[in-house]
């Protein structure tokens, strides 16, 4: 068929193995008009000259489980198309050159098994076994992934093609789409080279043309292409076929046995961003120029490692581009800015690997209204649109694409593009010593030097460097008084004779209260999970202020304006800019504001969870009474031309109560010891607030709220919930994220959040715990658990409140 209809239900952008797959799994989701338009020929981008790896641990859980979504979709495609793949279950070796890369590796065989990937640990003898003549003299050890695989991608891609078109689907080729249309701020369809097509909803899965293509229709798609270079020996007799795929992160390498011939890529540390301001359309499997200096390094190294390669000829010298994005994950989903346009793009050199998972879960997202699972690690709400700008890509391309590789420190800090948000405190906290971290653009305080130790991270996956100083830190806000720069966290206010009633059916919890009260509340979708963890502070009869956090501010905002409906007489907005918050914690924080403010503060005149409008110095702020850290404590809410005037005065009194400044690092281990829930670790729009522990934050009296249904509908039994845990033994390693909890033997759940805890001079943690007859009190008290990290397992205490300040009475005096 070559005439275009003038309508379809869905229109893809883009024909690559990602384009190809969404069309496919929406035709099998039931929807029978899909379009897919590509400007040339499918896979002519980026997909033609992947190197199809296809692996199955990724970092969290469900991002394994669309990894391992996608193999099992490939091995079966040509069977149920008739479309030969080329995939074949190679497995994959991964292996290690120093202590801290085995330790790594180790963790990350912890985690796979208990994301249900099998996993081996290997020495370095027996990683040699699997690749006859690599030079395994200097390894520390390996793994091996026995279920990893190669695929061909062109064909792949080919396959998943056939099996939209048998279900209905069309596909056109050499069809241009020029502009994207649009009417009352949702995407209607698109005008292509060859006519206008109306649709109910567009994806965009244009690769690296996506950034300009949305950038047309004010959508910010964050993503720019890098150099990617492999080369392809002549055959060599050592290889032989089904030989793993073989990583060396240590040296920046991959290598594959292709037909006889050795492919060996990179993703080298420092790297090369391609055409920045735009990719032309008639770019079609396109080649860059040789950089053979730039590959050198690389390829010496390999030979080193695999001396066969020292005399092998090269058949191919390839350098093609591929698109990266900020934080080295893909885009998905539906964008903040143009309702009815989804993105499947930036899915830096893992498309192959992630495109059957990706596919899926956006045709069920586009179908059912909702992500079918947390998907926040890859939703593009999670990005700016600072991060869409040709200079910031430009820098952060150059390490992302190396930082596939890299060590995966816990905390590691990206060292590129910084800067781009900054507190008006910034150059003052930096002459105080405060050591800079970047989220969502802003230039946080992390920790403060404290004596010899120097102004820079010093990775590991034990106690780092600032260990010490944040132990300072937490001992300030425990025993006497700190004072944090929040000017990252987002302000939203919502204002109208209709905002009580719009907001109410937003929050879970009730915040129809007096004026001056602080609400703590959850945001929940339809099926009673967490979209939001907000507080709420009613500020005058007909106004709300809401307060969020720093990453989720796009996603926050978005789902507040999205419930508003467009009746009510209320008007949301993001006062963030124009507002500077300062948090003071510690048992001495009422002192201390006390002694630059008139106000009343006491425990009569401002209790818990109380705000006002007090007098700092020269100007007038809201105070909020509240604590993420556990502690009696303050936030201030200042307008930002006062700010610096505010910290001023603080800091001036703060001398005469011993003040400390105090970063994010000990706000997280205050708060892990406290039990407080973190959106993205702890809880996400797949938990409840039953199963989070946050029940005491929802109304249920309330007529009705977002999400009411489905938790009157969920059982007495809660047989998932979240809770703490301490390490009950001596040298106890970290905890980060995603190390799997075993009752006896049975794996029973995994870590959600940990942390170092100062005050209780304990490992802690968060976790999340699966038990069928119900995960109660009388369950974690008589069983005995433990915690697995890097293939040793350590005995757990667990309980359901917090193990610091169990009555939460400390915050309360």
């Amino acid at each position: 068929m070559n005439q275009l209809p003038d309508s379809a239900e869905v229109v893809i952008i883009g024909g690559g193995i990602v384009g190809c797959s969404i069309a496919y799994h929406l035709t099998r989701s039931g929807v029978k008009e899909v379009v897919l338009l590509e400007q040339n020929q499918l896979t002519a981008g980026t997909t033609w000259h992947a190197a199809g790896l296809v692996g199955q641990l990724r970092a969290t859980h469900n991002m394994t489980r669309l990894a391992k979504y996608t193999a099992g979709l490939f091995a079966e495609l040509e069977a149920e198309t008739g479309q030969a793949t080329g995939y074949r279950q190679t497995g994959s070796l991964t292996l290690a050159l120093n202590k801290e890369r085995m330790v790594e590796l180790q963790r990350q065989a912890s985690t796979a098994r208990a994301f249900g990937v099998e996993i081996e640990a290997l020495s370095p003898q027996e990683a040699a076994a699997f690749w006859p003549g690599l030079n395994t003299d200097d390894a520390v050890g390996a793994v091996y992934l026995p279920g990893d695989g190669q695929t061909n991608p062109v064909d792949t891609t080919q396959a998943l093609a056939a099996g939209a078109r048998q279900q209905g689907a069309l596909i056109f080729e050499r069809q241009q789409v020029l502009e994207i249309l649009t009417s009352d701020g949702a995407a209607t369809g698109v005008r292509t080279s060859g006519g206008t097509i109306r649709a109910r909803q567009v994806v965009l899965a244009g690769g690296m043309w996506s950034r300009q293509l949305a950038a047309a229709v004010g959508v910010s798609v964050p993503l720019m292409a890098a150099e990617h270079f492999y080369i392809v020996t002549e055959p060599l007799a050592s290889l032989t076929p089904g030989m793993p795929t073989l990583r060396i992160p240590d040296e920046f390498a991959y290598l594959k046995e292709d037909a006889g011939k050795l492919l060996l890529g990179a993703f080298e540390p420092v790297a090369k961003p391609w055409s920045p301001d735009g990719v032309s359309a008639d770019f079609a499997f396109g080649t860059l120029p040789e950089d053979f200096d730039h590959f050198a390094p690389i390829l010496e190294l390999a030979a080193k490692r695999y001396p066969q390669l020292e005399t092998a000829g090269i058949q191919l010298f390839f350098n093609g581009p591929e698109s990266f994005t900020p934080d080295d994950r893909y885009l998905l989903g539906e964008t903040p800015e143009l309702k009815n346009f989804f993105v499947a793009s930036g899915f830096n050199s893992i498309g192959i690997q992630s495109s059957g998972g990706a596919g899926k879960v956006l045709a069920e997202w586009m179908v059912n209204g909702h992500p079918p699972m947390d998907l926040w690690d890859v939703d593009i709400r999670r990005t700016f649109p600072f991060q869409s700008t040709r200079k910031y890509l430009l820098q952060r391309t150059r390490e992302t694409l190396g930082l596939l590789y890299a060590m995966h420190w816990p905390y590691r800090q990206y060292e590129t593009a910084r800067g781009a948000r900054r507190s008006p405190f910034h150059e003052r906290l930096i002459d105080y010593g405060a050591v800079m971290g970047e989220l969502g653009g802003w230039e946080r305080p992390n920790w403060y030097v404290q004596g010899n130790t120097k102004a820079h991270y010093e990775y590991s996956y034990g106690p780092q460097n600032w260990f010490d100083c944040c132990k300072k830190e937490c001992l300030a806000v425990r025993d006497n008084v700190a004072l944090f720069d929040l000017a990252s966290y987002p302000v939203f206010y919502l204002q109208g004779p209709d905002a009580v009633a719009v907001l109410n059916n937003i929050c879970a919890n009730n915040i129809d209260v007096a004026v001056n009260a602080i609400v703590y509340t959850q945001w929940l979708n339809e099926r009673g999970g967490i979209e939001a963890d907000v507080t709420v502070t009613r500020t005058g009869a007909d106004e709300f202020m809401i307060v969020s956090s720093c990453a989720s501010e796009l996603r926050d905002f978005h789902w507040l304006t999205s419930h508003i409906p467009a009746d009510a007489r209320a008007h949301a907005w993001n006062a963030s800019s124009g507002i500077t918050m300062i948090g003071v914690m510690g048992p001495n924080s009422r002192a201390l504001l006390q002694a630059v403010s008139p106000t009343d503060l006491s425990n009569e005149a401002f209790p818990y969870y109380h705000s006002a409008m007090i007098e700092v110095g020269y100007t007038r702020c809201r105070a909020n009474r509240l604590s993420y850290v556990g502690e009696l404590g303050y936030e201030l809410y200042i307008p930002t031309e006062f700010a610096m005037h505010v910290l001023e005065e603080l800091l001036h009194v703060g001398r005469d109560f011993d003040l400390a400044l105090a970063g994010y690092h000990a706000m997280n281990a205050c708060r892990v010891e406290k039990g407080y829930r973190h959106f993205g670790h702890d809880i996400s729009d797949e938990v409840t607030p039953v199963a989070a522990g946050l029940g005491f934050a929802v109304d249920m009296s309330k007529s009705a709220f977002i999400g009411k249904a489905a938790l009157e509908a969920l059982p007495a039994k809660h047989t998932e919930r979240l809770v703490n845990f301490v390490i009950d033994a001596d040298n106890p390693p970290l905890i980060y994220h995603d190390e799997p909890v075993f009752c006896g033997d049975e794996l029973v759940g995994i870590s959600t959040s940990g942390a170092w805890g100062y005050r209780l001079e304990k490992s802690v943690g968060i976790a999340s715990i699966r038990h069928a007859a119900g995960v109660t009190s009388g369950y974690l008290k008589d069983n005995a658990f433990a915690i697995e990290v890097a293939g040793q397992r350590y005995p757990l205490q667990l309980q359901l409140a917090p193990f610091y300040d169990r009555q939460s009475s400390r915050m309360k005096v």
